[in-house]
C-alpha cells in the first residue's frame, strides 16, 4: 500500500531539530484542515498543476510554509518549503538537491517518464551518473514510484529530495517548452542552412514549413515568455546559427544562454512572434519592429519586438517592458538621500530643462518614466515624444516618432506647444532643431525632460553647445543634469562579508573617502546561488552624478568654459562624482568593486 509523508511526521522532525516549538507544533496540526482547503482554492484560482486531474495532494511543507512560522533555530526569518525539505532529507538520510534547470539534460528529464506520471507522483529524473538514475522527489516514503521507474528503465534508481515547487517548475519547463520544441521538430522536414545572399543549402524535395499557428510552437513561445518573466529578463535574444537556434536572456544587464533549439524550429518560432506583434511574416529581408502585449497574472507586460536579417536567417530581440520596473518610486532608483532632494528640487520647478545622460542601457528611460510618475496628477497635461514608445501609459499623451510621415522630435515639438502642455518629455535630443525647440519650450514656461548620450553630467552642456545652442540660452533654461549608470546589486540570498586592507582597496583603482578612518575595509560579495543564477548578483540600481546649475555654473556656461572646468567647479560646490558614489555603494555592501570597474570607467 502506498504511503505518503504525513504532517505529524514532518512536525516531529522539525521539533527534534528545534526549528519549531511545542506551541507552534500544536498550531500547525490544528490548522491542517483549514490550510488544506485554503491552499486547494488558491491552486484552483491559479490554475496550478495541482488542480489537474492528476494533481498531487497538498504536502506538509505546503501547509507549514503557508502558516508563516518563524524559524527558531536559525533565526533567518520564516520557515520555508526549502527549510522543511532539507530537514526531511537529513532525517531520512537522503541527499537534498536544489534543482537548476540549466544543469539538466532535457532528454534525461522528458524521455524517462511521462508528464502525467511526473505530476501525479511529484518526481522528475535529474541526471544519470555512473549508470545510476537520480530521481528528485518530494516524498521520501513514496518508494513504489522508484520501483516502477526501476522496472521500466532497467537501471538502478537513486532518490534525491527536492521541493515540490522546484519539481513542478521543472515539469512546466521541460515538459512545456522543450517538449513543445521537440514535437514541432518532428513535424518539420530536414533543416536547411540559409545564409541570405551568401549561400543557401537545402535538401532536395518538398519543403513544407510548419504554420506559425501550430499548437506546439504556440506552447513553446508561451513557455519561453513565462520563463523570461520568472527569471526577471529584460531582453530575449533568439539567434539563428548554422545548425542550431540559440535563446539568450539578458538578466541584470548580462546575457545568459538558456536554450538551444533545432534550427528547423527557428523560423516557426520567429513567425509566431512576428504574427503576435503584427509584423509581416513573409518579409524576411528587411528589419521590422512591432509590439506584443501580454497578461502576466495581474499585470500587463509589453514586449517590443525587433527582427533583423543576419547571416543564418532572422534574428529577433524582444525587449520586456515591465511596468513595475519602468514606473518606480524615485526612492527605489538608487539615489542617496541628498541626491534625491536635489533631483526632486529640479522636478518641482515650474519650467526649465532637466537632462538625464549616460550610455545605452544605463537606465535613463526608467528615470524619466519614474519622474513622470512622480509629477503626474489630474491637473497636469503631460506629453511625451518617443522613438519608440517604451511603455504605453494612459496618464500621458504619448507620441511615437514616425519619420516616414514627417513626425520627428523636432517637427512634433512645434505642434505640442499648441496643445497646452505643462510637462514635455523628449525621448532624446539628437540634433540642433530638437534642441532649439526644447529650449523654446522651456523659455515659454514648460518643464522639459530629455536625455543625451554623454559620459558625465558636465559634458551634456558642451554637447548642447556642439549642437549649435547659444550658451546664454543654455544657462537661462537648464535646471540640472543627471548622469547615471546601472550596477548589479550583491545577491541578498548568498552574500558574505570579507575584509580588505586600505592599500589593497586603493590598488583596485578606487580611493577611499577622506573621512574613512578604518585600516580594514569590510566588503560584500555573493557566493553564487540558485536565486542569482550563480552570478552573485540579484537586481540592479542606479549610480548617479547630479549637477545643479547654480549661478556660478551659469557664468561658466556663458563664458563657454570646457566641461572639465564646469565639472571641477560643480565638484567643489558639492556635486558627488559617479566614481565617488560607486565607492560609497561598495562600502555599504550594495555592490562589488568588480561590478564598479565594469560599469564606471576611470575617467568618469
Amino acid at each position: 500500500m502506498k504511503k505518503n509523508l504525513e504532517l505529524k511526521q514532518v512536525c516531529k522532525i522539525l521539533l527534534r531539530q528545534k526549528l519549531i516549538t511545542d506551541e507552534q507544533n500544536k498550531l500547525i496540526l490544528s490548522s491542517e484542515t483549514e490550510q488544506r482547503e485554503k491552499l486547494k482554492k488558491l491552486y484552483d484560482l491559479k490554475g496550478d498543476l495541482n488542480s489537474t486531474p492528476h494533481g498531487f495532494a497538498i504536502t506538509p511543507s505546503d501547509i507549514i510554509a503557508s502558516l508563516k512560522i518563524y524559524d527558531k533555530k536559525n533565526k533567518k526569518g520564516l520557515i520555508t518549503e526549502e527549510t522543511v525539505m532539507k530537514e526531511v532529507a537529513s532525517s531520512f538520510g537522503i541527499p537534498f538537491k536544489k534543482i537548476d534547470p540549466l544543469e539538466l539534460d532535457p532528454d534525461v528529464v522528458t524521455r524517462t517518464i511521462s508528464r502525467a506520471f511526473a505530476i501525479k507522483n511529484l518526481v522528475v529524473p535529474v541526471a544519470v551518473e555512473d549508470g545510476e538514475l537520480k530521481i528528485a522527489m518530494a516524498d521520501p516514503l513514496n518508494r513504489e514510484v522508484l520501483e516502477d521507474i526501476d522496472k521500466v528503465q532497467k537501471m538502478k534508481v537513486a532518490p534525491v529530495i527536492s521541493t515540490k515547487s522546484d519539481i513542478l517548475k521543472l515539469i512546466r519547463e521541460f515538459y512545456g517548452f522543450k517538449q513543445s520544441v521537440a514535437m514541432a521538430e518532428k513535424e518539420l522536414v530536414t533543416p536547411f542552412a540559409d545564409i541570405g545572399n551568401l549561400e543557401q543549402y537545402s535538401k532536395l524535395g518538398t519543403i513544407s514549413e510548419i504554420e506559425s499557428t501550430d499548437k506546439y510552437i504556440k506552447n513553446a513561445v508561451e513557455y519561453l515568455f513565462r520563463y523570461a518573466f520568472e527569471q526577471r529578463a529584460s531582453d530575449i535574444h533568439i539567434e539563428p546559427k548554422r545548425d542550431r537556434s540559440i535563446v539568450r536572456l539578458r538578466i541584470d544587464g548580462v546575457l545568459h544562454t538558456t536554450y538551444s533549439m533545432p534550427i528547423v524550429v527557428h523560423n516557426a518560432v520567429i513567425s509566431r512572434i512576428k504574427s503576435q506583434s503584427r509584423l509581416n511574416i513573409a518579409e524576411k529581408r528587411k528589419p521590422q519592429d512591432g509590439r506584443i502585449k501580454l497578461k502576466d497574472q495581474d499585470r500587463d507586460v509589453e514586449i517590443r519586438v525587433s527582427t533583423i536579417p543576419v547571416v543564418f536567417g532572422e534574428k529577433a530581440v524582444l525587449r520586456v517592458l515591465n511596468p513595475d520596473v519602468l514606473f518606480q518610486d524615485l526612492e527605489n532608483l538608487g539615489f542617496f538621500s541628498s541626491e534625491l532632494i536635489h533631483f526632486r528640487g529640479f522636478l518641482e520647478q515650474p519650467h526649465g530643462i532637466i537632462l538625464v545622460t549616460g550610455p545605452t542601457g544605463s537606465g535613463k528611460t526608467t528615470t524619466l518614466y519614474s519622474s513622470l510618475k512622480f509629477l503626474s496628477t489630474s491637473e497636469k497635461n503631460i506629453t511625451t515624444v518617443e522613438d519608440p514608445i517604451e511603455m504605453v501609459c494612459e496618464d500621458y499623451n504619448q507620441i511615437a516618432v514616425q519619420p516616414a510621415v514627417d513626425i520627428t522630435f523636432a517637427s512634433i515639438l512645434r505642434n505640442i506647444l499648441r496643445q497646452d502642455p505643462d510637462i514635455i518629455m523628449i525621448g532624446e535630443i539628437r540634433d540642433q532643431e530638437t534642441a532649439r525647440n526644447a529650449i523654446q519650450a522651456a523659455l515659454t514656461g514648460h518643464l522639459v525632460l530629455s536625455t543625451l548620450h554623454t559620459n558625465d553630467a558636465a559634458s551634456a552642456i558642451t554637447r548642447l553647445v556642439d549642437l549649435g545652442i547659444e550658451p546664454f540660452l543654455i544657462s537661462s533654461t537648464l535646471l540640472g543634469i543627471v548622469a547615471q549608470r546601472l550596477i548589479r546589486i550583491v545577491c541578498p540570498h548568498c552574500n558574505e562579508t570579507f575584509p580588505l586592507s586600505r592599500d589593497d582597496f586603493s590598488s583596485l583603482g578606487f580611493t577611499l573617502p577622506h573621512d574613512y578612518k578604518d585600516n580594514v575595509v569590510q566588503l560584500k560579495k555573493g557566493r553564487g546561488c540558485r536565486q542569482c543564477r550563480n552570478t552573485g548578483y540579484f537586481g540592479r540600481e542606479g549610480v548617479f552624478e547630479i549637477l545643479t546649475v547654480t549661478e556660478d555654473i551659469k557664468k561658466l556656461i556663458i563664458r563657454n568654459e570646457s566641461s572639465e572646468v564646469i565639472k571641477r567647479t560643480a565638484h567643489k560646490q558639492g556635486m558627488t562624482l559617479l566614481k565617488e558614489n560607486v565607492i560609497v555603494k561598495i562600502l555599504k555592501g550594495r555592490t562589488t568593486y568588480n561590478e564598479a570597474q565594469r560599469c564606471i570607467s576611470q575617467g568618469d
